[in-house]
């Protein structure tokens, strides 16, 4: 019931902010439903995909998404996320040798996770701004490829990458750059899904179409809260909660609770 509570909350925060939805999908699936962390990743692909569709569907109607922003800044994402998943990710070893230390894939991958989460909490929090200018076409690639390869190896759609990249790059609107991201996320989650098809059979359809439903639930009352509800206020908000929840991860992989 926690769980499918949270569903709720992680499809608000998309409908709110554009981003954050992945970042907390992986631990919920890892730590509440007792999921294995890669599986976890895929998971939250489907899942953030699937709602992220919604909200890109929503900004198509509203003409909110940029479309020529989309194809810039989305095809080297797009196909940086399929690449990693395809052929990446099935390289990374089950154990790692550290300094003598034999550790498993999955605890190198949450707290991985872990320390990604808590870049996106200080982004969020102190909302980094790149100055206004014209960037070279190869810096919008290379953000793109980054942002796919993150979203192809630890299952986070990016949103709290690519909403910084469309307002500084590109100089969108904070609406279109949200509406944006939520296009390009549901492109990049199923992108990487298909590079991990090999997995689909693992899958608990029950669990991940309930968990994707109420996140589907939440993103609508996200959509309503976001004209009420300040959002410089609430991503400070949200950021701390993003630290407290990377906190946790680390604390629970380092075996100290």
């Amino acid at each position: 019931m926690l769980g499918l509570f949270l569903a709720v909350f992680v499809g608000i925060t998309l409908g709110l902010v554009g981003s954050g939805g992945s970042i907390l999908t992986v631990p919920i699936f890892v730590y509440v439903f007792g999921v294995d962390p890669v599986l976890a990743t895929a998971y939250s692909l489907f899942a953030i995909g699937a709602t992220s569709i919604i909200g890109g569907a929503k900004g198509f109607i509203s003409k909110d998404v940029d479309i020529d922003k989309l194809l810039k800044f989305g095809i080297p994402s797009m196909i940086s996320v399929f690449l990693t998943r395809k052929f990446l990710v099935p390289l990374i070893p089950d154990q790692f040798n550290i300094m003598g230390y034999i550790i498993q894939q999955e605890v190198v991958l949450m707290v991985s996770f872990a320390v990604l989460m808590l870049f996106a909490a200080y982004a969020m929090f102190h909302e980094i701004n790149i100055p206004k200018a014209q960037f070279p076409f190869i810096t919008v690639v290379a953000k793109g490829v980054f942002v796919g390869s993150v979203t192809g190896i630890v299952g986070a759609g990016g949103g709290f990458l690519i909403i910084p990249a469309l307002t500084n790059f590109f100089n969108l609107s904070m609406k279109k750059a949200v509406a944006t991201s939520l296009v390009l996320i549901a492109i990049n989650s199923f992108l990487g899904l298909l590079g991990d098809w090999r997995r689909i059979d693992l899958f608990d359809w029950n669990l991940l179409l309930q968990y994707t439903l109420l996140t589907i639930v939440g993103i609508f009352i996200g959509f309503y809260l976001s004209n009420k509800i300040d959002g410089k206020k609430l991503k400070r908000i949200f950021s701390v909660g993003i630290m407290a929840v990377a906190i946790f991860v680390l604390l629970t992989e380092f075996g100290i609770i």
